[in-house]
């Protein structure tokens, strides 16, 4: 029942979600992140704009590591 055939439509969904939701909550992690810092500090969404573009490239990262390397 479990066996998965390498020509399935479907094989990849969960990978991809997985992906998807890994970048998805670095953003907003980090946005959330720097949205408190620009509370406390008194500035106009600077650290939250870093806070995103951060977030996004530690997500691509962490999917890099997870799932890009071919020494699986």
């Amino acid at each position: 029942m479990t066996d998965r055939r390498p020509d399935d439509a479907w094989s990849g969904l969960g990978t991809g979600w997985a992906i998807v939701s890994t970048l998805i909550a670095g953003m907003l992690t980090l946005g959330l992140v720097g949205w408190l810092v620009d509370t406390l500090v008194g500035t106009d969404h600077v650290f939250l704009a870093v806070g995103i573009v951060l977030g996004g490239a530690g997500g691509v990262y962490t999917v890099y590591l997870r799932y890009g390397r071919g020494d699986q």
